[in-house]
């Protein structure tokens, strides 16, 4: 079951702030959050169902730091149609 805590950010990008002027905002969670899943805790926690959610899983990419190779981790993008008169408020990312 998903929960709030998959939710890591509201990204804000030039991208991103166009598209909210349209009703669209960008969420970042958890590889394991569903879009089912995010629609629940978007009703559970904020009261409203988004009208449509598109996913994108996103790999980390690979960085070197002092000569190690490491990764940043893998997540997903959500790009979700709010209802009209919906906010996300008081999300603490």
């Amino acid at each position: 079951m998903a929960d709030i805590t998959d939710i890591r950010a509201i990204l804000y990008t030039e991208k991103t702030l166009g598209l909210q002027e349209d009703g669209m905002v960008v969420i970042q969670t958890s590889p394991k959050m569903t879009k089912n899943g995010l629609k629940a805790v978007l009703k559970e926690y904020f009261g409203f169902t988004p009208l449509r959610v598109n996913s994108l899983r996103m790999s980390g990419k690979v960085k070197k730091f002092r000569g190690r190779i490491g990764s940043r981790p893998d997540y997903k993008k959500f790009y979700v149609k709010l209802p009209e008169g919906a906010q996300l408020e008081n999300l603490e990312a």
